[in-house]
């Protein structure tokens, strides 16, 4: 007997059991989908934050608080707390340090409301320097940035995103306008053209004003973050040296000190593991998919032990036993794959709108592959089991 006629009969097996060959299926459908969702997942928010970080600008070094190396990191993040905070007096001789010419800012971000009349909204207060707008590439639909003078005598004076604007002034220039930020008064000074959310923060939905304007509002004098942007790109390194030096005698160890370049491979490298978890986590559903195959397929055999009797009765070799079953559990992993692929990309399509996605050719090739594989290494032991029949003890069986 033929491949051909192998498989025609293994289909014409599996139609026999409509229900029963869906629900054999469904594990790996199960499986496939979960692997291409959670890697589109994973891949999708490991794009958005690297695009985030370098959307910030370029030739930018970060200074956390704490020691990321020994569990700490900035903010009082996990792994471990922070004993020594920034100030804006390290910013200062930081800057005195470097020189003009590689500009530093202290950075603070905090939740804040709102208020214009009544209307209200939530959004994120982001605090810095006069250099702000230089180091991160502001793009200012109008207005201008704060000055140094503003900087200095903590004026309440603020930066609205597109969407803090749409939301406050729906209808009329903000320019020149005053708005309540956790309850005082502040006078717009500019407004920043639409960017778009991201993994970091919704860009348009954030407020931006003097850093000690931020720590009078927030009655603190610790900083979140210190950002340096170098003159020459060529020189990063030497000015992350420099960096470490001048923070030493203070911090000792407890902080630490990335290039843009080094904190993108950090976070790819966090995520990357992050991605290969999940589908890893998804691939475990795969292996109970193939283990569901393998129960159905013994029963098949057990069920039609006398047409296996039959067939060998009249000529069949253990090959085309074995090859017809072998098919039929092919069939079933493949079939089950297509249909998992096509339900995990419009599955990542839908939660665009939640959380950023990217579905992968590799992960469809290795879910595609994988859910192939587990029909194979399942289906073999029962087509062995099915081609080992003896005819006489299969005629005979009930």
């Amino acid at each position: 007997m033929n491949l051909k006629e192998s498989f025609r009969i293994a289909l014409r097996a599996l139609n026999a059991n409509k229900v029963r060959s869906l629900l054999t299926m469904l594990g790996v459908i199960i499986g496939v989908a979960a692997v291409i969702l959670l890697v589109a997942i994973g891949t999708g928010v490991q794009d958005e934050v690297t695009g985030s970080i370098e959307g910030l600008g370029s030739n930018l070094i970060f200074a956390f608080p704490g020691n990321v190396e020994q569990g700490g990191g900035g903010g009082g993040g996990p792994g471990g707390s922070i004993q020594k905070q920034f100030s804006l007096d390290d910013a200062e001789m930081l800057q005195r340090r470097l020189g003009p010419d590689d500009k530093v800012v202290p950075v603070i971000q905090a939740a804040a409301i709102a208020k214009v009349g009544n209307r209200e909204w939530r959004t994120t207060m982001a605090a810095g320097n006069e250099y702000s707008g230089e180091v991160f590439s502001a793009d200012y639909a109008s207005g201008r940035g704060y000055y140094r003078s503003e900087v200095s005598a903590s004026s309440r004076v603020v930066i609205i995103g597109a969407s803090v604007q749409k939301e406050l002034f729906p209808n009329k220039d903000p320019l020149g306008e005053y708005m309540d930020v956790n309850g005082q008064r502040f006078r717009v000074i500019g407004t920043l053209v639409e960017q778009g959310g991201s993994l970091t923060g919704d860009q348009d939905n954030q407020i931006y004003l003097p850093i000690t304007t931020a720590q009078r509002l927030l009655g603190t004098r610790d900083i979140s973050i210190i950002i340096v942007k170098a003159a020459d790109a060529t020189q990063i390194d030497l000015i992350q040296q420099r960096i470490k030096r001048a923070l030493k005698p203070r911090f000792g160890e407890e902080f630490s000190v990335f290039t843009q370049q080094e904190t993108l491979g950090i976070l790819s490298q966090l995520l990357g593991t992050l991605t290969v978890m999940l589908a890893g986590i998804a691939g475990i559903s795969l292996l109970v998919g193939g283990i569901g195959i393998m129960n159905i397929m013994l029963v098949s055999v057990s069920e039609r032990t006398r047409e296996i009797g039959i067939r060998k009765a009249v000529g069949a070799k253990t090959y085309d036993i074995m090859s017809q079953f072998v098919i039929e559990a092919i069939v079933l992993s493949v079939a089950g794959g297509v249909i998992g692929i096509t339900i995990g990309w419009l599955g990542s399509e839908a939660l665009k709108v939640v959380v950023p996605t990217q579905v992968t050719p590799w992960a469809v090739a290795l879910a595609f592959l994988f859910s192939a594989g587990v029909g194979v290494f399942f289906g073999v032991y029962p087509a062995y089991r099915a081609s080992r029949l003896d005819p006489i003890e299969a005629l005979r069986y009930e």
